[in-house]
């Protein structure tokens, strides 16, 4: 026997898992509370938000159009492109938004999120923006699986 137990015990403590995943929902674990900027915010402002402890802003482009700029950008985007921190958000952050909705199960959410290599998505329902899920909200509800 392995490390972990056998492999059918691992095949089925997968499939348990997984069908744990695809019963909960998006809704159910998403933050609601959203920071908004609009397009002409610059990266400097950003940046003195991300310091507070916020990983992800939405950058408000028209009265429909939304994109996000994360912590991620920042290293990425910005400090490898050494743009100027006067620069307004619209020229760093993703458009258009990766969207879920609030009623997929986080097992959807985390096979999308693996598919598009990002760690945020935006949850949308009747085409407006209502929350984000993250890869560390998904951690967590894996780790309360574990206790």
């Amino acid at each position: 026997m392995g490390f972990f137990g056998s492999k059918k015990n691992n095949e089925a403590s997968n499939n348990n898992l997984e069908k744990e995943l695809s019963q909960i929902l998006v809704k159910e674990i998403m933050a609601k509370e959203l920071i908004i900027a609009p397009q002409s915010t610059t990266i400097y402002q950003i940046s003195k938000m991300m310091e507070q402890g916020i990983g992800s802003v939405f950058v408000k482009k028209d009265t429909e159009t939304m994109g996000i700029i994360t912590d991620r950008d920042f290293a990425i985007k910005v400090a490898a492109n050494k743009y100027p921190l006067d620069m307004t958000v619209e020229k760093v952050a993703s458009f258009p938004l990766e969207t879920i909705s609030p009623n997929k199960s986080i097992l959807e959410a985390a096979k999308q999120m693996a598919a598009k290599k990002i760690r945020k998505l935006a949850v949308s329902e009747n085409n407006k923006i209502i929350g984000i899920i993250t890869t560390s909200d998904i951690v967590r509800q894996l780790a309360k699986f574990q206790k």
